[in-house]
């Protein structure tokens, strides 16, 4: 069996591998037990684990709060990440980390592949492009793997996903409000855990990107949410100017997975993300 540390193992992602990488003897310290950026705890754990694969799927994503503490979102996203990647280097470890759609501008007309010029509107973005480009620099085992607007189940309490405020609205209450001039790849965390088991086998590293395919408006998503559960609940669009928030968003951020179609890694659309979502136990 494949033995993998996991980092970040009670989010979304972090969840849908423990679930379905079957294949694999997986450690997962809860964060009190191992933080990214603890360097001195992350050699000790590689030093008692062994792994053959490091999968960090931890993160400052809090885009407003990063505005307002950009070291620390530095210190997680980007300074955490490439000694995390220097680490599993030295011991000879694949190295996988996570990043972002929020690395792109949003001034895009369609999807941003591999290859497009990342520049970040965001320090959220500007941390988490760093931390892709320290693991970049290393030139070793290694893969940064962008996706987008993931949802699925986290073992952790945080802030709810769309899908999720879609599901827990009631028919009687004021209309969901959701924005529908934003355009992105919502992504369900088990098709993206499924493709990075994939993407790790093939020893291809590298950076790609694991979305959920086609584009589609945050409204339209949740529109489509509420089709598929069978719910009748009142949902409002809105401007992204009207959804204020601290930090600035791109308000085009679909990913196109160029390199893992290449690889014979064929992702779900958008739709089959939310039937799986919904047939999840």
């Amino acid at each position: 069996m494949t033995r993998v540390l996991l980092i970040g193992g009670s989010g979304r992602l972090g969840t849908a591998i423990r679930q379905r990488w079957s294949d694999c003897e997986i450690a997962a310290p809860p964060h009190r037990e191992l933080d990214i950026a603890d360097a001195a705890a992350l050699c000790e754990a590689l030093k008692a684990l062994r792994p053959d694969v490091l999968v960090n799927a931890a993160a400052f994503h809090d885009v407003d709060r990063c505005e307002d503490e950009p070291q620390e979102a530095f210190a997680i996203n980007a300074a955490a990440v490439g000694a995390a990647a220097r680490a599993a280097h030295d011991r000879g470890i694949i190295f996988a980390t996570v990043s972002t759609d929020y690395v792109f501008d949003g001034d895009a007309t369609e999807p941003y592949g591999e290859d497009c010029p990342p520049h970040p509107i965001s320090f959220y973005g500007v941390s988490k492009l760093a931390g892709e480009l320290l693991v970049e620099s290393l030139r070793t085992r290694a893969y940064v793997v962008r996706t987008c607007g993931l949802y699925g189940e986290a073992s952790s309490r945080r802030r709810p996903s769309l899908i999720e405020r879609v599901l827990e609205r009631n028919p009687g209450e004021a209309p969901l409000r959701v924005v529908a001039d934003v355009v992105a790849s919502p992504s369900f965390a088990g098709d993206v855990a499924d493709a990075l088991r994939q993407l790790i086998a093939t020893e291809s590293f590298g950076l790609y990107h694991a979305v959920n395919c086609e584009p589609v408006s945050w409204y339209d998503f949740a529109c489509e949410v509420a089709r598929q559960a069978g719910i009748a609940i009142p949902i409002e669009p809105i401007s992204a100017a009207q959804w204020k928030q601290r930090a600035a968003r791109p308000r085009y951020s679909a990913l196109r997975n160029a390199k893992l179609d290449a690889l014979g890694i064929a992702m779900p659309s958008w739709k089959a993300g939310i039937a799986a979502y919904l047939r999840s136990p």
